[in-house]
C-alpha cells in the first residue's frame, strides 16, 4: 500500500513540475514594454511601482533614480530577466538606457547586475562613447569589469553601437512625426544606421513624395 502511495506521489510531483514549466514558458512569452504607475517606494537601487493595484518590485540604476527621484508617478521601460532561482524586473527611465542595458548583458560574462552596475557608475552616453572609441581604461574602472571584460564589450558591441549612431540613446519623439520621420524611426529600430537610412529615405521621397509609411519602409529595405 505504501509503495503504491509512493508511486502516486512521484507521478504527481512530475505532473506539477511539468505544469510549472509550461506556465513559466507562457509567462516568458508575455512581452512587457513598460509599466506606468505610482511610485510607492523608491531607493537608488529599486522602486515599488503600483500599477492598477499591483506593486511591482523593479531594480533600477542610479541613472534612472536621478531622473525619477522627485516624481510621484512615472513610466519605466522594463527588461524581464529569468534565471533558475529568480525572475527579476529591471526598469529604466528611458528607452535608450534599456536598449544599452540589453546590449551590455548580451555580452558573455556580463549579467544583469553587472549591467546595472555599469549604468550606475557612469552615464549611458559615457558607456556608449567609451565602447565606440575603444576606451578600455574607462570601462575597466567600473567595479566588476576587468581588462578582459572591457575588451570583450568593445569587441562585441563597438560595431553595433556605431551602426546605431549617436542618437541611439535619445528617447523617441512623442510629437506627431512626418511620414519620412516615422519611416526613419522604424528603420533605426530595426537596426539600420540613422545616417544611411536617412540618405536612402531622402532619395526615395525626392522621387515620390506621395509614398505611405509602409511603402517608404519597404522601398528603403530594398536599398539598405
Amino acid at each position: 500500500m505504501l509503495k503504491c502511495f509512493d508511486v502516486f506521489w512521484v507521478s504527481d510531483f512530475h505532473a506539477q513540475g511539468a505544469l510549472f514549466y509550461f506556465l513559466l514558458l507562457i509567462f516568458l512569452f508575455l512581452m512587457y514594454d513598460y509599466f506606468n504607475g505610482k511610485l510607492v517606494f523608491k531607493a537608488p537601487t529599486h522602486v515599488i511601482l503600483d500599477v492598477a493595484g499591483i506593486g511591482y518590485h523593479i531594480h533600477i540604476s542610479l541613472t534612472t533614480y536621478s531622473l525619477i527621484k522627485d516624481q510621484e508617478n512615472c513610466k519605466l521601460f522594463v527588461s524581464f530577466q529569468v534565471r533558475e532561482d529568480a525572475q527579476t524586473l529591471y526598469g529604466f527611465a528611458t528607452e535608450g538606457e534599456r536598449q544599452l542595458f540589453n546590449h551590455l548583458i548580451s555580452v558573455s560574462g556580463i549579467g544583469p547586475n553587472t549591467g546595472r552596475m555599469m549604468l550606475s557608475s557612469i552615464s549611458p552616453e559615457e558607456i556608449q562613447a567609451a565602447i565606440i572609441n575603444g576606451q578600455v581604461q574607462i570601462i575597466q574602472k567600473i567595479k566588476g569589469i576587468g581588462p578582459k571584460s572591457a575588451q570583450r564589450l568593445i569587441l562585441e558591441l563597438q560595431d553595433k553601437l556605431k551602426k546605431q549612431g549617436p542618437d541611439a540613446l535619445m528617447p523617441l519623439p512623442i510629437a506627431k512625426q512626418s511620414i519620412p520621420e516615422e519611416a526613419l524611426t522604424a528603420l533605426v529600430m530595426l537596426g539600420f544606421g540613422k545616417p544611411q537610412a536617412e540618405k536612402v529615405l531622402n532619395s526615395l521621397v525626392s522621387s515620390d513624395a506621395s509614398l505611405s509609411v509602409e511603402a517608404l519602409i519597404k522601398a528603403a529595405l530594398k536599398r539598405l
